[in-house]
């Protein structure tokens, strides 16, 4: 079998792989091996962050969604049902946008979902 040399794409792949990780610490950012590992590390945490980022969102409208609904001496739960059954579809984003700057409208909305 005849020798295969791949210095060129070899030190292509390598000078990618170490310029992902040129912020990172120490020999995480110098040494390829040290600098793959951590590349794939990051990558992978990347990756499940952004589903708990979603998560932390989506708890974050709960509360802001609770503490509108609260002001108007009814709870999270019963507000959700009541939007449901009035076949308003809106979702906990747009109800929180809704909730926070504007108590007035906030109010409003729970108010006729409550009739």
């Amino acid at each position: 079998m005849t020798r295969v040399k791949r210095g060129s794409i070899a030190r292509r792949y390598r000078r990618g792989v170490l310029n992902f990780a040129s912020g990172f610490r120490g020999a995480h950012s110098r040494l390829f091996r040290a600098a793959r590992q951590q590349k794939r590390r990051a990558l992978a945490c990347a990756y499940v962050d952004r589903s708990n980022r979603r998560r932390k969102f989506r708890r974050l409208w709960i509360v802001r969604i609770n503490a509108a609904a609260r002001k108007n001496g009814i709870t999270y739960s019963s507000t959700i049902h009541n939007l449901l059954d009035n076949q308003v579809f809106l979702n906990r984003k747009t109800l929180a946008q809704v909730a926070t700057p504007d108590a007035y409208c906030s109010s409003k909305l729970v108010e006729t979902m409550n009739d």
